[in-house]
């Protein structure tokens, strides 16, 4: 037992100084920030939305489209760090699986381009 807590204690040393050092800059946000609030601030952004308004009004569907788009297409993305930070040690199987992930990728980020998904009016 005393094996598997010292296996575990610096994994728990960077958990901890991980949370502390989370909780210090908030803080330090917290009590550090100014607080100068004008209308430019405050008003809607990213969504074209005000911040309160009535739940049950007309949107514009584009805007979540897009952000959708992204997610999928960043997500994609993501698989290709792990795959080349061991491209050296991978086999021929691994190369072309990737290949035909990116093809897939690649048309299907055209296919979207084509239709106008990524065109804000």
């Amino acid at each position: 037992m005393e094996f598997l807590l010292s296996e575990y204690l610096p994994i728990l040393i960077f958990l901890g100084l991980a949370v502390a050092v989370g909780g210090i800059l908030i803080l330090a946000a917290v009590v550090l920030a100014v607080r100068n609030p004008d209308p430019e601030k405050v008003s809607a952004y990213e969504c074209g939305f005000n911040a309160f308004d009535d739940a049950r009004m007309k949107f514009d569907v584009r805007f979540y489209l897009v952000s959708i788009l992204f997610i999928i297409f960043d997500l994609e993305v993501a698989f290709l760090f792990p795959w080349a930070t061991s491209f050296a040690f991978i086999s021929d199987a691994a190369f072309w699986s990737m290949m035909v992930f990116l093809a897939v990728l690649t048309i299907g980020f055209a296919y979207e381009w084509k239709k106008g998904a990524l065109e804000w009016e």
